[in-house]
């Protein structure tokens, strides 16, 4: 199994445990802890590369984490993952015996006006 998100370095198959961030104001390169999301402008290391990481002349090297642990989902993570599945089962389940449903009508939808990607809709019936 692969691992979600993997070292940004060229060829380098182990995952991610640090983000690199580069300030490019105050010459500084950050290097934290693993981002929650992978965003465009930074880098994901492993701990190898974090762990070697230097900075061109003349920058400075703020590291926030220096120990580099391989996280997985938390015990926490996997329980919310589990209400969310139930819930959505609850929500698709057929309605409960001796309850009636009712199904919305459907409504006609005509357009009055639009500005760019925006439009003004009037529901007719």
């Amino acid at each position: 199994m692969r691992p979600v998100r993997q070292c940004t370095r060229t060829a380098c198959p182990r995952s991610a445990v640090a983000t690199l961030t580069y300030v490019y104001a105050d010459s500084t390169a950050v290097l934290g802890p693993l981002a929650t999301h992978a965003e465009p402008h930074s880098y994901d290391l492993c701990a190898e590369h974090a762990d070697r990481l230097t900075a061109p002349r003349g920058w400075e090297v703020v590291r926030l984490v220096t120990d580099h642990v391989e996280t997985g989902p938390s015990h926490d993570d996997l329980l919310a993952l589990a209400d969310a599945v139930r819930e959505a089962g609850r929500t698709a389940a057929a309605p409960v015996r001796g309850r009636h449903v009712a199904e919305p009508a459907p409504v006609q939808v005509g357009e009055i006006a639009r500005k760019g990607h925006l439009r003004v809709l009037r529901g007719e019936g």
